[in-house]
């Protein structure tokens, strides 16, 4: 990492000790930056590195509450305001057992490439909690959501930090963490959360955006060279929501699903995914995929090894960060790969990156592949700023429009900096550049 570069990142992991995923988040968009600094040393002159590395603001509280059993439980709570040149901060909440501060961050820094690329006024952040909903009551997930509501509701609002759901955060705890907010504050803020119910103020096509904008991306990606996702087979890591409109999406484009996971192990159903049983069990029973594999003579239970084993044309990795790593990509390159969208954040290793990158595999990054959830988040503010309510069509269009927009932006940018097909290094530029654009307007803020 060349000139002045390396000072800053050095910079960063020496005052962030122990945050791998944060270190890694920055080194990767880093290393794309170097021609950036060259054309344009003002960034250097301004420190717009060392300030878009810093979060505007990190607020760490405690969350009380009390369990079925009468019992007082304690978690963690966080909200890492990243960076607000371009408008309010946004980014999801994340309640699961691995969330620390060194996550929220880098999932925070992300955030903020992701909601450039979408040409919206959104800046980035990123919060959660070390709570997992998982096996809890709803009882005691509305309990939280209230002690987790009544410390944050002061960090944000519609003009500040509107938050959304992320891993563990569904329509139930956005339902019961906005319930809060309007008893404290008195206000009816639609537009302070995103993810809502439709039925009080939340957007159509919010649930499958992020799924359905990663399969958008990859079908962009493959008409680069002459493709279409019809007739692809697929494999999508995961079973929540992203995958599940993942595997909607591509198979309304006529790809071949085959596969997809959870924490206890994947499934293989060499007859298509049938979505109809998957959301049954992951959105109605909150089952396994094992249940799935019980149900389906065709589909069969691997508990052990990796879903990146099954033989695919097009992965899609939608579960969490770094499980696709180089022994995995390295597989599927045996196996025919053509292509890899990130419908979750940061889910390939750097070295399954450049390995995937020096086989010539097209390659969309999270920050680029996943931003139609946030990208369909800021349509749900600009309805509930102008008290409208869109329809499904229009804002599926719209939706559509934005991900082209950004395939084209991190293609011409690639183009521009002479790397052509690279769109790791696309995203990485065109989103750093407009917010570092935006800073250098703001002043020394």
């Amino acid at each position: 990492m060349e000139g002045q570069l390396a000072p800053v990142l050095d910079q960063v992991l020496r005052r962030n000790p122990g945050e791998t995923e944060f270190h890694q988040a920055v080194r990767e968009v880093f290393e794309s930056l170097a021609p950036v600094l060259r054309k344009n040393p003002q960034y250097v002159d301004a420190a717009v590195l060392e300030r878009i590395c810093e979060p505007e603001r990190q607020i760490i509280f405690r969350v009380p509450w009390v369990d079925d059993s009468g019992r007082v439980q304690i978690n963690r709570g966080f909200r890492v305001e990243f960076n607000s040149a371009l408008g309010p901060f946004k980014g999801g909440l994340r309640f699961h057992p691995s969330v620390y501060l060194g996550i929220v961050k880098f999932l925070g820094f992300e955030q903020v490439f992701k909601n450039s690329l979408t040409g919206m006024p959104i800046g980035g952040g990123k919060g959660g909690s070390d709570f997992d909903p998982r096996g809890k009551s709803t009882g005691e997930v509305m309990r939280f959501c209230q002690s987790f509501m009544t410390e944050l509701y002061r960090h944000i609002g519609e003009y500040t930090d509107v938050p959304a759901g992320d891993i563990g955060v569904g329509g139930r705890e956005i339902g019961y963490l906005f319930g809060q907010y309007k008893r404290i504050t008195n206000r009816y803020e639609s537009g302070v959360l995103t993810g809502k119910g439709i039925s009080w103020g939340g957007s159509l096509v919010r649930t499958e955006a992020t799924g359905y904008g990663t399969v958008l991306f990859t079908q962009e990606m493959l008409r680069t060279r002459g493709l279409e996702l019809e007739g692809q087979r697929v494999v999508v890591s995961g079973s929540g929501n992203v995958a599940i409109y993942a595997i909607q999406k591509a198979q309304e484009l006529g790809a071949h699903v085959v596969a997809f996971s959870d924490s206890s192990g994947y499934v293989v159903d060499e007859a298509g995914v049938d979505l109809d049983v998957l959301r049954e069990i992951k959105e109605v029973e909150r089952g396994r995929v094992d249940d799935y594999a019980a149900r389906r003579d065709s589909a069969t239970l691997v508990q052990g090894g990796s879903i990146w084993d099954v033989p695919a044309t097009v992965a899609l990795p939608c579960a969490t960060q770094n499980e696709l790593d180089v022994d995995a990509a390295r597989t599927l390159l045996g196996n025919g790969l053509l292509a890899v969208a990130e419908g979750a954040n940061m889910p390939t290793t750097p070295d399954a990156v450049a390995l995937l990158q020096e086989a010539g595999t097209l390659f969309a990054p999270g920050k680029a592949a996943n931003a139609g959830g946030v990208a369909t988040s800021a349509l749900e503010m600009q309805q509930n700023a102008s008290r409208d309510a869109w329809t499904f069509e229009h804002t599926a269009d719209r939706l559509a429009q934005i991900m082209t927009g950004i395939h084209d932006r991190c293609a011409a940018t690639a183009d521009e900096y002479d790397q052509p097909g690279n769109y790791v290094a696309g995203a990485n530029i065109a989103g750093f550049t407009k917010v570092a654009d935006a800073m250098l307007a703001l002043g020394v803020v």
